[in-house]
């Protein structure tokens, strides 16, 4: 079993219409913070962004924010967050949350959401990382998203072993113990295109 000490949760800078979302959001940051496991995330004061690094700062966790120099202004920056990593861009951005994680989760979000999810995807894929990847699947948010990687399997644009690239739950406590015990497919070597 493996432990991690870090997880990376990507997630909307808005709450969402449903109140799941925002509870589901307190109760992985108590969850992090009860396991000692540290969050990190894009730096932000709004939405379930700040959110969940209030539930992780107010239980006592340890919270890593990484945010782009354009988006570190006073009404979006977390004030509570003493580890606060203000980098040049976006690419910076996902580059130094990748790498001072074990393990990424996604949490109901928009566009940056979902294009910061298969970015890690495709990098596991290309086996530049082995990191587990998790859906927080809140109120079956992610159910069409999970349909559409089932219709790229179907229509051979991708391998079925890389469906256990991305594991969903809809509650924090399984996904957690999942990403903890989860095993990732072999990864065949990024150059043999007739493989990937």
């Amino acid at each position: 079993m493996s432990t991690l000490k870090s997880i990376c949760v990507f997630c909307g800078s808005k709450p969402g219409n449903d109140a799941q979302y925002q509870q589901s959001a307190i109760e992985l940051g108590r969850l992090m913070a009860e396991r000692k496991i540290s969050l990190v995330y894009g730096g932000g004061s709004v939405g379930l962004m700040g959110i969940i690094a209030d539930a992780v700062l107010d239980a006592g966790g340890e919270v890593i924010g990484v945010i782009p120099q354009q988006l570190a202004v006073k009404e979006l920056i977390h004030p509570r967050v003493d580890q606060m990593h203000i980098v040049d861009n976006m690419h910076t951005r996902k580059a130094l949350m990748s790498e001072l994680c074990d393990a990424f989760i996604a949490m109901p979000g928009g566009f940056g959401t979902l294009e910061e999810l298969f970015e890690v995807v495709s990098w596991i894929q290309l086996g530049i990382y082995r990191k587990p990847v998790g859906l927080l699947n809140t109120s079956g948010f992610y159910d069409p998203l999970l349909n559409l990687v089932d219709h790229c399997i179907e229509t051979e644009f991708v391998k079925p072993k890389y469906r256990d690239l991305i594991i969903a739950d809809e509650t924090p406590t399984t996904l957690v113990d999942h990403l903890t015990h989860h095993q990732l497919p072999v990864i065949e070597k990024i150059l043999d295109l007739k493989e990937t």
